[in-house]
């Protein structure tokens, strides 16, 4: 007979413990659409973290081209003390020691002399790479970044 009765069943249970061998347990798994529903949150998730991070990242390197021109100033007004005179637009950001000319977008910082009521001006023209435009694309002045100023009239 191919079918035991629920007693026969757990008299072999018994049996099978007694003597070392473990019962089998019946194991339940997940089904597709479980895992699927899983995989779609993560996926979300993923999606909202990574709009995030792009927001960060977009203000990380507006923030590093404003310290890159602090550092690029310094250098300038170095050069000034040293040679009673700053580079001129033909010299350009060329004869300062700079371990870094280019902008976070890989693109030169521009370097002008005069600048609008200053001696010289350091220009990134943000992630568009032309004169104007906001947020990222926002071009970073080297007489913004001083402080009281409020740039050319």
């Amino acid at each position: 007979m191919y079918f035991e009765t629920l007693r026969e069943v757990e008299m072999n249970a018994e049996r099978r413990t007694r003597l070392g061998h473990t019962i089998p347990q019946p194991v339940r798994g997940f089904s597709l659409i479980e895992v699927m529903v899983v995989v779609v949150i993560i996926g979300m998730l993923a999606g909202a973290v990574a709009l995030k991070v792009g927001d960060y990242m977009d203000a990380a390197r507006t923030n590093r081209a404003k310290s890159d021109i602090a550092a690029i100033e310094s250098a300038v007004e170095a050069y000034y003390l040293t040679h009673s005179r700053y580079p001129s637009n033909d010299e350009g950001l060329e004869k300062l020691p700079l371990k870094n000319r280019t902008d976070p977008w890989g693109r030169p910082y521009e370097y002008n002399r005069p600048g609008p009521d200053t001696p010289f001006e350091i220009i990134s023209f943000g992630a568009d790479g032309r004169e104007g435009g906001e947020g990222i694309d926002g071009d970073v002045y080297s007489w913004e970044l001083q402080e009281g100023s409020e740039g050319p009239n």
